[in-house]
């Protein structure tokens, strides 16, 4: 399968696993609807797209929704989009909110970006939206003004800290080019929401779920590993609304700590001992209106053997569990009886398809 996606440097992206779900997807019969449940960056709806089925993508995530919907919505030809592109690369930068908040000068450290870049963020983000685009052309536009920000920035890829010195790619120009869509051969979903009300309200033959994992060391706060404060720079950008801002990485004031988190993004347990993430997991599963369900969980992730076991078989029939060393690129079929969380000190990927 000769797919390719785009995305933002990612905490947790499918970028490598893509082929292995698109191979497990392929040996499935009479599928036709297709969900990703927690988009993301929005490669495995890409993927799903490309090969023609009929995608849905759902993530809470405003930027998430914007990806989706220039992959998976969006109509106009590539020379309309490349005229918009060639305008706002030709404007002339100004000093604003994102400059004054996230850009910084060569001499100065601990900015996600150089000035003269920020400069043409704030330019050509008021400029986007005074050209009062349809939702769908936005999207494209605004994508390809994130791709090129992540192409500068000075960030080990999330934004809840900075480099100490500027990294060397931020010493480039920002210059906006035209995201890679494929021909659309199906009838595809953008949703933006709690995965729990959409899987409530529409049925698919096929769901693929990748929930947040975020990080095994219990002292972190839950917020620093929640998706909304990685990258709150992506929310501003998209919704230009320059919020209250606090912390020396300038993130929102509505990613702080004492902001609640997604279910999924809850890494203690509850007062039986059980991590609460997983519940719902489970939760979910069982839900879940689809034919066959395809679970992704990662050896960093704190669930045990037992507690995804537990998971699967009481929701379904267990098919096939994949197992994906990172460092050898090797994908292999994985006994169950195996030892495999953190066994080995390795970082693995595992998939589970399961039949309900």
């Amino acid at each position: 399968m000769n797919l390719k996606t785009e995305g933002i440097k990612y905490a947790g992206s499918k970028r490598k696993i893509i082929p292995a779900i698109c191979e497990l997807l392929s040996e499935l019969k009479e599928v036709r609807t297709v969900l990703d449940g927690f988009s993301g960056s929005t490669r495995v709806a890409q993927a799903f797209g490309q090969l023609g089925y009929d995608t849905s993508a759902n993530d809470i995530s405003v930027w998430s929704e914007v990806f989706a919907t220039c992959y998976l919505k969006s109509t106009q030809s590539d020379q309309y989009y490349q005229s918009i592109l060639d305008h706002l690369n030709g404007l002339k930068g100004v000093d604003a909110w994102f400059t004054q908040n996230y850009g910084g000068e060569v001499d100065e450290i601990k900015r996600p970006f150089q000035s003269k870049n920020t400069r043409k963020l704030d330019a050509i983000r008021s400029e986007i939206d005074s050209l009062n685009l349809a939702w769908e052309d936005k999207c494209v536009i605004l994508t390809s003004l994130i791709y090129a920000l992540d192409a500068v920035d000075s960030t080990l890829g999330h934004y809840v800290a900075y480099l100490s010195a500027w990294s060397p790619r931020s010493y480039n120009d920002m210059v906006l080019k035209l995201p890679k869509r494929f021909e659309m051969k199906s009838n595809n979903q953008v949703i933006r929401g709690d995965i729990f009300n959409t899987i409530a309200q529409n049925e698919y033959d096929f769901v693929y779920l990748d929930p947040p994992y975020g990080s095994n060391n219990e002292k972190m706060p839950p917020s620093r590993v929640r998706y909304n404060s990685y990258y709150h720079i992506w929310t501003s950008v998209i919704l230009n609304d320059q919020p209250p801002i606090f912390g020396k990485a300038n993130r929102r004031e509505d990613s702080r700590d004492g902001v609640e988190p997604s279910i999924f993004e809850e890494f203690r347990k509850n007062d039986h001992g059980h991590f609460i993430a997983m519940e719902a997991l489970g939760k979910l599963i069982k839900a879940t209106n689809s034919h066959y369900i395809l679970l992704s969980y990662s050896s960093g992730g704190r669930a045990t053997k037992q507690e995804l076991n537990d998971i699967i078989t009481s929701s379904g029939k267990l098919l096939k569990a994949i197992e994906i060393d990172y460092t050898k690129n090797v994908m292999g079929n994985m006994r169950w009886t195996n030892e495999w969380v953190n066994s080995d000190g390795k970082y693995h990927e595992y998939l589970f398809l399961m039949e309900k």
